[in-house]
């Protein structure tokens, strides 16, 4: 099979170390989470459940951006 490298926040990557423990791979995690959500893929009730989760969140979306447009940059001179 093969696979694919993906970037997490430290946030993210600590939460599936958790749902994985030792028994899973990280694959499986995510696979689990997507067959136990219940609803199509794509559709409204599965898009609405995120409804409302940064409200909360003080991001600065702008720095955001620039991050990772300087991590693109970044990548795409190493590939050069």
């Amino acid at each position: 099979m093969a696979s694919v490298n993906i970037s997490l926040t430290r946030e993210a990557y600590e939460y599936l170390k958790v749902l994985k423990g030792k028994e899973k791979s990280f694959s499986d995690v995510i696979l689990e989470l997507k067959e136990g959500s219940g609803e199509k893929r794509g559709s409204k009730e599965a898009v609405m459940k995120f409804f409302g989760a940064l409200k909360d969140k003080k991001i600065d979306w702008e720095a955001k951006e620039k991050r990772m447009k300087a991590f693109r940059n970044e990548v795409e001179k190493r590939l050069r």
